[in-house]
Parts: structure tokens; C-alpha cells; sequence
């Protein structure tokens, strides 16, 4: 059985960081894309980050290009996305997903974790 679990989430200052966990289990990590997704209240889910089953290709939203990083560590199972300068726009609950390619569309993953919150003030 797959299971994705975030964790990291948290409240900060416009300006400041966070560092968000996907640890993953029932699921051979190395062979799968990671990606991250975001939903605010009253809105769609989109897209945020994602990267390559080897962890050599990334692929940033251009809302936080330059901002967020993806990586992975396959030898323990965890996605990380580490996000500087937040903005009260940020402001969401984040959501890991696997799949077999980068894709932005959400339709195309099939599990999912349960979500942190992310709330960045003003």
C-alpha cells in the first residue's frame, strides 16, 4: 500500500522559509516523479513543483520559480521542498503526489498524502 506523509508545514512571515517532508513507503522510490501541488481555499489545486525519478530534472510553477526547490532522497524515501522568500500567496495546503512523469496536470497522479498547511502572514 502506498503511503505519502508530509509534514513541515507551519505559519511564517512574509519573507521567511519553510522546508517541507514527503516521506513515502510501498512505493520504489527511486523509479517515480515527485511532485508537489497546492491548494488555497476557494481555489483549484495547481501545481507547484516536481522532480525526476533520478532527481536530475526539476520543474518549477513560474509563481515560485527561483523561490522553491525540489529535491529527493531515494536512499530514504523523502521529497523535500524547500521555500524561501514566502508570500502571504503562498498561503495554502501542500500536498505530495507520485507519478510516472512531470506533468502539471493533478488528474495524472494517482496517490497522494493528506496535506500541511502553509500559512504565510503579512
Amino acid at each position: 500500500q502506498v503511503q505519502l506523509v508530509e509534514s513541515g508545514g507551519g505559519l511564517v512571515q512574509a519573507g521567511g522559509s519553510l522546508r517541507l517532508s514527503c516521506a513515502a513507503s510501498g512505493v520504489t522510490f527511486s523509479n517515480y516523479v515527485m511532485a508537489w501541488f497546492r491548494q488555497a481555499p476557494g481555489k483549484e489545486r495547481e501545481f507547484v513543483a516536481a522532480i525526476s525519478w533520478s532527481g536530475v530534472s526539476t520543474h518549477y510553477a513560474d509563481s515560485v520559480k527561483g523561490r522553491f526547490t525540489a529535491s529527493k532522497d531515494s536512499a530514504k524515501s523523502t521529497a523535500t521542498l524547500q521555500m524561501n522568500s514566502l508570500k502571504p500567496e503562498d498561503t495554502a495546503v501542500y500536498y505530495c503526489t507520485t507519478g510516472s512523469g512531470i506533468t502539471t496536470v493533478s488528474r495524472m497522479y494517482v496517490y497522494w498524502g493528506q496535506g500541511t498547511q502553509v500559512t504565510v502572514s503579512s
